[in-house]
């Protein structure tokens, strides 16, 4: 039984890495593209928004794909808890009355990533 509830644990982190480079991406398009439309205001490409808006979507990919899987979400996790401080954390203590609570399980979800290593391409290559 502790055989199967492992071999599923490895799976379903699999499914949160995989589901959550998928939605990173739109939020560095959005500041990009403007698409989805609405997502974020104007910025300049030397500002926070700016690294991020580039972060974003190559460590999705970079997730989705199963390449340099641990360092990218290592980053990606640290971008959102550079995000939250600087964009968030001012704005009072309490991450949804601050409108930071989807940033803040980013970061998070990230950083079990960077530390769990679900199945990756690199995993299989290693091997």
């Amino acid at each position: 039984m502790e055989a199967l509830a492992q071999s599923w644990a490895q799976r379903l982190l699999s499914v949160l890495l995989i589901m959550s480079g998928l939605l990173l991406p739109e939020r560095g398009t959005g500041k990009w593209l403007k698409f989805p439309a609405g997502a974020f205001l104007t910025f300049t490409a030397n500002s926070m928004a700016g690294y991020a808006g580039t972060i974003e979507p190559v460590g999705g990919l970079l997730l989705v794909l199963g390449r340099f899987t641990r360092p990218a979400a290592f980053v990606v996790s640290g971008l959102c808890a550079v995000g939250y401080f600087l964009a968030h954390a001012s704005n009072g203590f309490f991450p949804i009355l601050n409108k930071g609570e989807l940033i803040a399980l980013y970061c998070f979800v990230f950083l079990y990533i960077a530390a769990a290593g679900p199945w990756s391409l690199d995993a299989l290559r290693k091997r």
